[in-house]
């Protein structure tokens, strides 16, 4: 049924943006080609969902097709978007003609024109192009940020200490090893006192690592590389036949960070120490807002631990930080998380403007936000699920330098 309703909503709305072209062409090759356009890259969609694919979710041909799909819809939608309020334009001037009976009221024409259909596809070829460039270049093109941040209390012999963290790599949609390959050596040409992973390693299984573990295995840092959990590698939104199934996978991703080198952190807390002064590391499962998981736990993860003691927290999704964590008794001065990708998608000029359309669920989404003395970095995310591609918004590699205020 949900596929019904999709076909009758996107065929009412190819109908809408049918009138820009239909009022530009009288041809009917241009016409059939331009309803095309939509329809053969829907259906392959359709197809793909109904094939296997590796993890079950967004990889191979299902998420090339979700991608074209997705630019193509883009087109329409933003050509629709002109049409329509042309259409309101042509109604208002409409009911004015009707009410307005003076001698002087201008004769009232109800054809579309042919500048707005033009103005109409020259900008909804904006997106569609933005996004098939996303699709083929800018889902690898990696960026390496640099944030300074300054604490009153954090130990002197911690001055200058420097963390590399990445997050959400989604192997199961990757398709460049090369590429993946270069952006492992431009994390470790960072040459950080140690790797933070913030989770999401995987789409759904624990079998999409497999042809990615020796690259990953390659990440190296002084103080070594820690981990935590995300929601997709908990393997919930996989269909299993049995319970039994799904622990068995989840076993098997576990013992996948400890193949490639890493300590997976599940609501515990680590000590890294230099000149016998300390800073703690603390890592906790999953806990989202809303139907997300909520298997973090950041009262056991800092037991022991006192306010005066300085603390990084690795928690995937920034909710927890927005609900509990910038708030904490315990005094948790940086966090760091990911999740939101930044929608993929999105406007940035450093320095000066920021936009993405995730940022009407998330009020952290993408860098540093600080309350009061506390920070927290939501990193764009290293790899991309379902559009296999972004725009604007970058993968991420977060260089993190702390500094004694």
């Amino acid at each position: 049924m949900r596929w019904i309703f999709l076909i009758l909503f996107l065929l009412s709305l190819e109908f809408y943006a049918f009138q820009a072209i239909k009022k530009l062409s009288k041809s009917w090759a241009i016409r059939i080609g331009f309803v095309l356009l939509t329809l053969i890259p829907f259906f392959l969609m359709l197809y793909s969902f109904n094939q296997p694919v590796t993890g079950g979710t967004f990889g191979g041909n299902r998420g090339f097709f979700i991608g074209l799909f997705l630019s193509v819809f883009a087109l329409k939608a933003t050509s629709i978007i002109i049409l329509f309020f042309e259409d309101l334009t042509r109604f208002l001037k409409f009911f004015w003609h009707k009410i307005n009976t003076s001698k002087q009221s201008k004769a009232y024409s109800n054809s579309r024109r042919k500048f707005v259909s033009q103005l109409a596809l020259g900008l909804g070829a904006i997106p569609f192009i933005s996004l098939l460039y996303g699709m083929y270049k800018g889902k690898y093109n990696f960026k390496v940020l640099t944030y300074e941040l300054s604490f009153e209390d954090l130990p002197e012999a911690f001055d200058g200490y420097q963390i590399t963290q990445i997050s959400d790599i989604h192997s199961g949609s990757f398709d460049n090893k090369q590429k993946i390959e270069y952006a492992v050596n431009l994390i470790n040409e960072q040459a950080s006192d140690c790797i933070l992973f913030t989770g999401d390693l995987v789409n759904n299984l624990a079998e999409e690592m497999q042809p990615w573990l020796d690259t990953f295995s390659k990440l190296k840092s002084k103080d070594g590389v820690y981990s935590i959990l995300g929601n997709h590698d908990y393997g919930d939104y996989h269909d299993w036949e049995t319970e039994a199934e799904k622990q068995k996978n989840f076993s098997d991703f576990v013992n996948t960070h400890k193949a490639m080198g890493w300590q997976l952190l599940r609501n515990e807390h680590i000590k890294i120490s230099r000149n016998q002064q300390n800073l703690h590391l603390i890592g906790v499962e999953n806990w989202g807002k809303g139907g997300f998981k909520k298997a973090g736990d950041i009262d056991k993860a800092c037991e022991s631990l006192s306010p005066k003691d300085f603390k990084v927290v690795m928690s995937h999704d920034p909710s927890y930080w927005d609900e509990v964590l910038h708030k904490h008794p315990k005094n948790l001065q940086l966090t760091l998380s990911g999740h939101t990708h930044g929608m993929q998608f999105g406007i940035e000029i450093p320095g000066w403007f920021k936009w993405s359309p995730v940022q009407y669920r998330y009020k952290q989404w993408a860098g540093i936000y600080k309350h009061e003395n506390r920070f927290i970095n939501v990193n764009r995310g290293f790899g991309f699920l379902a559009y296999p591609g972004r725009v604007g918004i970058w993968p991420e590699i977060s260089v993190i330098k702390l500094k004694k205020a």
